[in-house]
């Protein structure tokens, strides 16, 4: 326990000098969307490839994986009945908010968390994979057939997917660990210094991301939706999660406690991104993130006191 508890601690002292610099604007205007921009397309796929080119396939793709599919799918499909049919919101705005209550921040929290609570960044891996071939195009694919600005063909999301730089990394890291050949040592290495540099650039970027946000405006008229959402992301998700790993599967100790944590994770970032695209659902978008990403550290914990 004092581990986990250290690996926390160890998170949130980063975010802290995050926020830091962001309030202090140390690295000026453009530094979040440079750090984010590091990670995305350059150190996170480098540490993936190097974390799952070690990895045992059935560790990725059994259990953990069914794991993340039946808890992701279940939470999406429960709140998504109770937005559209109980709160009466339009098919477009429950979508989004169905997204903002299931879609786990796998990347900029999910892979420190992993390598530093978890101390495996593989345990984050079903949760990327499942995400991004599957999960995100799902309802971006719903969210086409109920608006009418934009259509996307199957063959954009394949194309969508396959230049996603973390897919990328992650299969060509699993292709190794498949195949059983050894990366030489002097190509390994320099993609294991730029895979070192994912983590803090993450962690900085996300706690300047932190900085003079006020959710739960009275005006906007979408306090219950951000907060059902809040309580589905952070309390609902890894509740299913546990069941269904526990009873289930089977699943004790670090394997659970790993799949809890991971359905635990915060709302990514990228449902606002979606929210903004489609024009709807941008204030719970928004709230959600931010609440789920304040409190989720604080619940993860909450989550290995209970699991200890």
């Amino acid at each position: 326990m004092l581990g986990v508890l250290a690996g926390f601690f160890v998170v949130w002292s980063i975010i802290l000098v995050g926020m830091f610099v962001g309030r202090r604007n140390i690295l000026g205007e453009n530094a979040r969307s440079v750090l984010s921009a590091l990670t995305f397309f350059v150190a996170s796929p480098a540490l993936l490839f190097e974390t799952l080119s070690k990895a045992k396939l059935h560790d990725v793709f059994a259990a953990p994986l069914l794991v993340t599919a039946v808890g992701a799918l279940t939470t999406a499909v429960l709140f998504f009945g109770i937005v559209r049919f109980a709160l009466k919101r339009p098919a477009p705005e429950a979508l989004i908010s169905s997204m903002s209550a299931s879609l786990a921040n796998s990347a900029n929290l999910g892979i420190p968390i992993a390598v530093f609570v978890l101390g495996d960044a593989s345990y984050v891996a079903p949760l990327l994979i499942f995400q991004l071939a599957f999960f995100t195009p799902m309802f971006l694919m719903a969210l086409d057939a109920t608006t009418s600005s934009h259509r996307t063909t199957p063959l954009t999301f394949l194309l969508m997917i396959l230049r996603n730089p973390m897919i990328v990394g992650s299969a060509l890291g699993l292709v190794v660990a498949g195949t059983g050949w050894q990366v030489p040592a002097l190509v390994m290495e320099p993609i294991h210094l730029i895979g070192g540099a994912a983590i803090p650039a993450m962690l900085i970027a996300f706690g300047m991301s932190l900085n003079g946000s006020r959710p739960l405006h009275p005006a906007t008229g979408r306090r219950l939706d951000t907060l059902l959402a809040s309580f589905f992301k952070l309390v609902v998700h890894p509740l299913v999660a546990y069941l269904f790993a526990r009873f289930a599967l089977g699943m004790q100790e670090q394997a659970l406690f790993a799949a809890v944590v991971t359905a635990a994770l915060p709302t990514a970032q990228n449902v606002f991104v979606a929210a903004s695209r489609y024009g709807t659902g941008v204030t719970v978008a928004k709230d959600t993130v931010l609440i789920t990403t304040v409190v989720a550290v604080p619940a993860m914990i909450g989550v290995a006191l209970l699991l200890a």
